[in-house]
């Protein structure tokens, strides 16, 4: 419970005298995910904009994939943009949809596999924190991003384990902001979960309906 507080403590007082980019950046990022839960299309001009900021705060830190990431996200807040706009057979935008486990678990490993040549060059060609770690995370997050992209439910259960992972990184760096933003990231893709499961229900019960 000290640590606890120390860390809170900490927080507040960067929070103070936080870097002016760093506090934007986490506005939008929780913009971002407000809107996503109730899978508003303009999440992604939001996600634009944040990403383009933790783009340059990440390297600064070493975070190298991070970065890169972020890079990434940028692509896909435009990709997914469009989707949610003008994708699906008849060009009106994309409803939620469900996966098979047999299909995540497929999905899981082949996406876990990949990251280890990834961390091994990181860790012999760069000069990364946390390579392994850090490959990991960054290459499930470009895979759950894309399932945002393509309204699948479970993307939110995903995060979970990727917001935790990622609170780990952050508090070795010394981002307490970002760090205390990801515990809400935790919580708020659990509700997240809940709300797009009670739309795709929805969708589900209107087309029995028809």
């Amino acid at each position: 419970m000290a640590q606890l507080w120390q860390m809170f403590s900490q927080a507040v007082t960067e929070a103070q005298g936080m870097d002016l980019w760093e506090g934007l950046a986490v506005i939008l990022a929780l913009a971002y995910l407000l809107l996503a839960m109730r899978a508003s299309v303009w999440c992604w001009g939001a996600a634009l904009a944040s990403t383009a900021i933790y783009t340059v705060l990440f390297w600064k830190v070493s975070l190298l994939m991070e970065s890169v990431l972020n890079v990434y996200y940028m692509a896909m807040a435009l990709y997914g943009y469009w989707l949610w706009r003008r994708g699906g057979e008849q060009q009106q935008g994309i409803t939620v949809s469900t996966w098979s486990w047999q299909r995540h678990v497929v999905l899981s490993i082949i996406t876990a596999v990949l990251s280890l040549p990834l961390g091994w060059f990181m860790a012999n060609h760069t000069h990364a924190s946390f390579p392994y770690l850090d490959a990991t995370t960054t290459c499930f997050a470009v895979m759950t991003t894309w399932l945002v992209a393509q309204k699948v439910l479970e993307n939110w259960l995903y995060w979970v384990v990727i917001d935790l992972v990622s609170i780990y990184l952050y508090l070795s760096k010394g981002l307490m902001l970002t760090s205390l933003l990801f515990v809400l990231y935790v919580a708020l893709a659990v509700g997240g979960y809940f709300l797009w499961r009670a739309d795709w229900r929805a969708h589900q019960l209107s087309l029995s309906e028809r």
